[in-house]
């Protein structure tokens, strides 16, 4: 399993292409000093990428017009076959017609249930086919050279794979950690003429251009420990381009991922920094209880350190891209539609003026954006507007934004840390701008971050719960 965008395709081309025996593919490679004999096994291919929205009929159809491609090359049964007969007799022909064992690659085996697993019945259905589809590998077996299956999502291997208990998940395994997506390592040596070419573009050193590429893409890791992994279309996006800019292209969460989010509601504080089990983020989809194994499956989180006492994962957002993309769509259960489609240009001001320093001017623009908020009763408490500010910050595209920040003496409602400033902010829903200064200063919330070296502004803000926007505020910068 591994997240959309991440090279999955490309890695089931590589294998089909070392089995079928195409050295000259790998020349210059390390596969070419590796492998002595290239043996060319029978590949077979099954490609689900293009099988979504579909429903039992269009995919038992898809399925069937695979097999009777490779049907014209190993021959066919006469008798009309459902696909799994048809996939077992395809197999056993292809051994004996060419005397070598049979390779399988199977990519995005999930793709077919990914629209549907809100919809309980057509769920099921689609779930039976491939099920049934898989089914035959397991008797199979002496026939088979090597199996391969790629997905995004994890379902139950006792339900999906039925008897196929040969199968290993190597989805968080620390062998497999970097087999898809670009390491470090190969960005500074394979890689290094297009990291030098964005370098000199942005006017900036190798080292800051592989930070920032670090920032904007980096930061996967699929056990722990493990190579820091980046999120490879992107960054060729980037490298090729000599620019970083490829968050246009994004388009958001897939849909499978928006539906599920609505039927488990997250609070977007609470997405990064946890602590989880492996059972927790990594559980088949349908033993889901809340959102936490599609958003680590949909590369949304990440694992970012292990806690062996407890046995536990550190989970948190991976990096610039995957926190814009997610925060821009939480956006909307926070403000009207009609003002989240000018939420670009309120975004990029807002950045510039905190950039800036001017913290005043970006209240000012944050209290306009605000006066949008659509009044619902869940409006009517302080961590609505927490959750609300925290989405908007995280769209700026700062790291270092966090709520409920707990010190000595209690915890502070949001930390900004931004052009070299740290910004402590204290809301109060049904108090003046005065009293939230007050409590800043009455529990000596500076303290805490006082090893940081950085000066620190103090904002309290009082709320307008009638216009739901803000009522006021008062900067006290040292």
């Amino acid at each position: 399993s591994r997240p959309r965008r991440f090279g999955k395709s490309l890695l089931i081309s590589t294998l089909q292409a070392y089995f079928e025996g195409q050295r000259d593919l790998f020349k210059g490679l390390a596969m070419e000093r590796l492998e002595t004999e290239w043996t060319e096994y029978p590949v077979l291919r099954f490609d689900m990428t293009s099988f979504r929205h579909v429903d039992k009929e269009q995919l038992l159809s898809n399925l069937n017009w695979i097999l009777s491609q490779y049907e014209r090359i190993y021959g066919k049964d006469e008798q009309d076959l459902r696909p799994s007969l048809r996939l077992y007799e395809l197999v056993r022909r292809a051994y004996e017609q060419t005397g070598k064992q049979v390779v399988v690659l199977i990519d995005w085996y999930d793709a077919p249930m990914l629209d549907v697993v809100h919809e309980e019945d057509n769920f099921r259905e689609l779930h039976r086919v491939i099920s049934d589809f898989l089914a035959p590998l397991k008797s199979l077996e002496p026939y088979l050279r090597f199996v391969f299956i790629t997905g995004i999502t994890r379902f139950s291997q006792a339900d999906m794979f039925g008897g196929l208990n040969n199968v290993k998940n190597i989805s968080i395994n620390e062998e497999y950690a970097a087999i898809c997506g670009i390491t470090e390592e190969e960005m500074v040596t394979q890689m290094k003429e297009g990291v030098e070419r964005l370098a000199k573009a942005m006017g900036i050193s190798f080292d800051a251009a592989l930070e920032k590429l670090r920032q904007e893409y980096g930061g996967y890791h699929f056990d722990w420990p493990s190579p820091e992994v980046y999120s490879p279309m992107l960054l060729l996006n980037a490298l090729s381009s000599s620019k970083i800019d490829s968050h246009c292209l994004v388009p958001g969460p897939p849909s499978y991922l928006r539906t599920m989010l609505r039927k488990f509601p997250v609070a977007p504080e609470k997405i990064d920094g946890r602590y989880g089990w492996n059972t927790d983020f990594d559980a088949p989809i349908e033993m889901m209880t809340d959102a936490k194994p599609l958003l680590y499956q949909s590369g949304y989180i990440t694992i970012k350190g292990y806690e062996r006492m407890m046995d536990s994962y550190l989970l948190g957002i991976p990096n610039k891209e995957m926190r814009i993309e997610l925060m821009r769509y939480l956006l909307p259960e926070y403000v009207t539609p009609r003002k989240c489609t000018k939420s670009h240009a309120f975004i990029s001001d807002l950045y510039c003026l905190i950039t800036e320093g001017n913290i005043d001017e970006a209240l000012q623009l944050l209290q306009t954006f605000l006066s949008t908020v659509p009044y619902t009763e869940n409006t009517n408490y302080e961590g609505h507007y927490q959750s609300l500010l925290y989405v908007i910050f995280s769209l700026l595209g700062f790291y270092d934004v966090d709520i409920e920040v707990r010190t000595a003496t209690g915890r502070i409602d949001m930390v900004l840390q931004a052009g070299g400033v740290i910004y402590l902010f204290e809301l109060k829903l049904k108090g003046s701008a005065e009293e939230a200064l007050s409590q800043i200063d009455l529990k000596n919330y500076p303290e805490r971050f006082a090893l940081r070296n950085l000066p620190v502004v103090k904002v309290g803000i009082g709320f307008d719960m009638e216009r739901h926007t803000l009522s006021g505020w008062i900067i006290n910068n040292p």
